[in-house]
């Protein structure tokens, strides 16, 4: 059985010049970043035209490399910091992060508070950039960071902004884990807070993710208006105090954003960037998934 599938794998090539062990893992890598955790070995091996053994084999070598990671509950696997670090380092090389660094450090001692820019990866949020002010308080996520989408405001903003059909496809099936007591744990909740999210053109948390921490996260939109990332502050609940210090950080991160947008070729209601692209035209093309 295992000599029948690799000969297959290797027929089915067509191209000499490509190594079918390195294929394997790469379609490994892929299937466990959209979404198989490889908890049931033989479905997985089925999935793939690979044998158990080979399975085995292709987790242990990606562990070792750190291209994989055990999840956090103990059952099944997860994309690894390894992989994630390359990933962030190429999106060093991108347009979207060498644009948004410099504005990131600014806004962070502009207000004193943490800053960051994440891209929705399936159902999660990984951090690209952080970058902290001289400040007692700065934030401890660091980049690599995955947070789930449905409870992390720079999730719930890249989320507000895509069509509610796509949000209900990304998350069909899918269970909506409690981070906090604010957090949705229905499709129906989460859409309503999409829609609060939506209407107020930012996405406010506090203590929606860890007690006494407070932030607000903006969309980043490309030439086609899709959300392409978000950016957002956070500090301690006291650095967010006082309808003066509100307005002047939700102005702040308005102007951010639509710097950020705008650099990127996006050409919209320099305003409002959420709302523009919430209840404006459908979007030209569905969101990206920013780490495929």
């Amino acid at each position: 059985m295992s000599k029948r599938f690799d000969l297959d794998e290797d027929a089915d090539s067509g191209d000499q010049y490509l190594s079918p062990p390195v294929q394997r893992a790469a379609r490994l890598l892929r299937h466990i970043g959209e979404g198989d955790a490889v908890t049931n070995m033989s479905e997985t091996a089925r999935a793939l035209g690979i044998n158990r053994t080979t399975l085995v084999r292709l987790l242990r070598t990606l562990s070792a490399e750190r291209f994989i990671e055990p999840r956090p509950e103990g059952n099944g696997w997860r994309i690894g910091v390894g992989l994630i670090g390359l990933t962030a380092q190429a999106f060093f090389s991108e347009d979207l992060v060498q644009t948004a660094v410099p504005v990131l450090t600014r806004l962070a001692e502009t207000l004193g508070l943490s800053a960051h820019l994440g891209v929705l990866d399936g159902l999660e949020i990984v951090y690209l950039v952080r970058r902290v002010p001289n400040h007692v308080f700065a934030s401890n996520i660091r980049v690599g960071s995955r947070l789930p989408a449905h409870a992390a405001n720079m999730g719930r903003v890249i989320l507000a902004n895509l069509p509610a059909a796509q949000v209900d496809r990304l998350y069909a099936g899918a269970t909506l884990t409690p981070v906090t007591p604010h957090t949705a744990v229905t499709l129906a909740q989460l859409h309503a807070q999409l829609e609060a999210d939506r209407a107020a053109g930012l996405a406010w948390s506090d203590g929606n993710y860890e007690a006494d921490i407070s932030s607000v996260a903006a969309a980043i939109f490309d030439a086609t208006g899709t959300p392409i990332a978000a950016i957002n502050v956070s500090g301690h609940a006291t650095d967010f105090a006082g309808a003066a210090r509100r307005a002047q950080i939700a102005t702040s991160m308005k102007s951010a954003a639509t710097e950020i947008s705008q650099r990127l070729g996006w050409r919209g209601d320099q305003g409002n960037l959420a709302e523009t692209s919430g209840t404006g035209e459908p979007h030209r093309a569905a969101a990206r998934r920013s780490l495929a």
